[in-house]
């Protein structure tokens, strides 16, 4: 079995010195001690019953008008992330679904004609080189 004792310091024992002016010392440890108990009783206390007390203190009509107020906001604001999501959606498969088709054909274009260029310069260039290679020979 354990056996406690209480250990006593002697700083703690010793008496303290009093102070030389007395008429500038005032007692001050019932001011405190007062004020703990009154921060205890308030440590107690959860937030929710903090919350709850609230609806003493707003009257019933405003607070009805408070509620309302932000049930309107909260509805307001998720309607709209609702519909921007819906249409954000619709956007982006659009142009996907025709973007990508689209673009594919402007480059398949695009290399026809430079085929079509480069033809036409060989075939503007091939009688003169025939020439001159004939003339040459």
């Amino acid at each position: 079995m354990v056996e406690l004792r209480e250990v006593e310091d002697e700083h703690f024992v010793s008496a303290q010195p009093a102070p030389d002016d007395d008429g500038d010392y005032t007692d001050t440890d019932s001011e405190i001690s007062e004020e703990d108990e009154d921060d205890d009783a308030n440590l107690e206390e959860s937030l929710y019953e903090r919350i709850v007390a609230l609806k003493d203190m707003i009257p019933l009509k405003q607070r009805t008008y408070i509620s309302n107020g932000f049930s309107r906001t909260y509805s307001f604001f998720s309607k709209g992330f609702t519909l921007g999501g819906k249409t954000l959606w619709i956007l982006s498969t659009s142009a996907l679904v025709l973007g990508v088709p689209f673009a594919v054909a402007i480059t398949d274009e695009q290399q026809v004609a430079e085929m079509e260029k480069e033809l036409k310069v060989r075939s503007h260039s091939l009688p003169f080189c025939l020439l001159f290679v004939r003339g040459l020979g």
